[in-house]
């Protein structure tokens, strides 16, 4: 089969032209376009197997030389295709084509026969939401979707075997016949190339797809630090290729859901933590809540709210490999007023005022008089 035929170009055409006829033809004799036409899927395979030779520079120089000229398309049984000469004795019958080079090359489409060409599987892109504890210290989630999986009855051939029987196409001849203007062809009969007798049929579970919608489980494994969009690739998990080609990847977007306490900051966890009144004043020793085990942290007397203290080494873990360090864990003070409900409390606390009497607000003040106007 010469190439430049099939594209329906000549051997002087530029790399663009090959490319605009290439673009023609993949768009007229595409599956998305013609579903169900195996006819037009065989030549959609070999427009694209023709592309790759004659769009190549160096390949289509070995191609003019002869080189890869009998391998150019690698298909068994070739189907011929005889011109048997004009009819001028009715009118023009089929389609006419634009020119006669569109002509030939539609002679070549005609000689596809039933296409079994693999084709690889769509790409999926799901999103998913994980755990703000899974995301930092990584883990396995098991994700459910649905993917098109291979047929399992006609093994994602798409066909499965039958009792032999004449073929209706050709009525057990092996050959058609059609014509093209005043133009009169014949070749081998696609549907049972040219042996006049059919031995398999569409696969009835997948209707002839080699591919069925199903559910299954996909366990995402998320490593340490995984962060809010991040896209996670699981290869060979999207939808199963037509015919045995391979499958396409599966796309995660993630989303991590926030903690009711703990905040992430880098390679940080930020915590707020409650303190007592006369904890931070006398100091004390608390138990400090992590995402694994929970940490001894001593709070130092006379402790401010609002001071932050760092536990190092429990925040994001280190990354695999040894590149980079573990986050810290920063605490941030948050002292806690107690519920003042008797007076023996309250007399307390006054006494407390008195012999702890600190002017808490004088330096808002400076050396300005501190008197004025009373707010009611």
């Amino acid at each position: 089969m010469d190439l430049y035929a099939l594209l329906g170009v000549t051997r002087a055409a530029s790399a663009a032209d090959i490319e605009r006829a290439y673009r023609r033809l993949a768009r007229r004799y595409h599956p998305g376009i013609n579903p169900g036409d195996r006819a037009a899927e065989e030549m959609y395979r070999r427009i694209q197997d023709a592309f790759d030779i004659l769009g190549d520079l160096d390949r289509r120089q070995d191609y003019d030389r002869g080189a890869n000229r009998s391998a150019a398309l690698d298909v068994p049984g070739e189907v011929r295709v005889s011109f048997e000469g004009f009819d001028f004795s009715s009118a023009a019958e089929g389609p006419l084509a634009a020119t006669f080079t569109e002509l030939f090359a539609d002679v070549f489409q005609d000689a596809a026969r039933e296409a079994t060409t693999p084709t690889r599987g769509a790409d999926l892109e799901l999103s998913a939401t994980v755990s703000f504890r899974d995301a930092v210290l990584g883990g396995a989630v098991p994700l459910s979707i649905t993917r098109q999986d291979r047929c399992a009855a006609c093994g994602g051939d798409g066909r499965v075997p039958r009792p032999p029987v004449m073929c209706p196409m050709c009525a057990g001849s092996g050959s058609r016949r059609w014509v093209r203007g005043h133009l009169v062809f014949t070749g081998a009969c696609e549907a049972c190339g040219g042996t006049g007798r059919l031995d398999v049929q569409p696969c009835r579970t997948c209707q002839g797809a080699g591919i069925h919608a199903r559910g299954e489980v996909v366990t995402l494994v998320l490593r340490p630090g995984t962060s809010d969009g991040d896209r996670l690739a699981v290869p060979g998990r999207g939808n199963a290729g037509a015919r045995g080609g391979p499958a396409g990847d599966l796309y995660i977007n993630l989303t991590v859901a926030p903690h009711p306490h703990f905040r992430r900051a880098g390679r940080d966890l930020e915590l707020t933590l409650p303190v007592a009144v006369h904890e931070a004043a006398l100091g004390v020793k608390l138990d400090v809540p992590t995402l694994a085990d929970p940490v001894r942290l001593r709070i130092p007397p006379g402790t401010p709210s609002g001071r932050r203290l760092r536990i190092r080494g429990c925040g994001v873990p280190a990354p695999p490999g040894g590149d980079g360090e573990a986050g810290d864990l920063v605490v941030e003070i948050q002292i806690v007023l107690p519920v003042v409900r008797d007076e023996r409390s309250k007399e307390l606390l006054r006494e407390f005022g008195r012999l702890n009497e600190t002017d808490v607000r004088g330096h808002l003040f400076g050396d300005a008089p501190q008197g004025g106007r009373a707010e009611e």
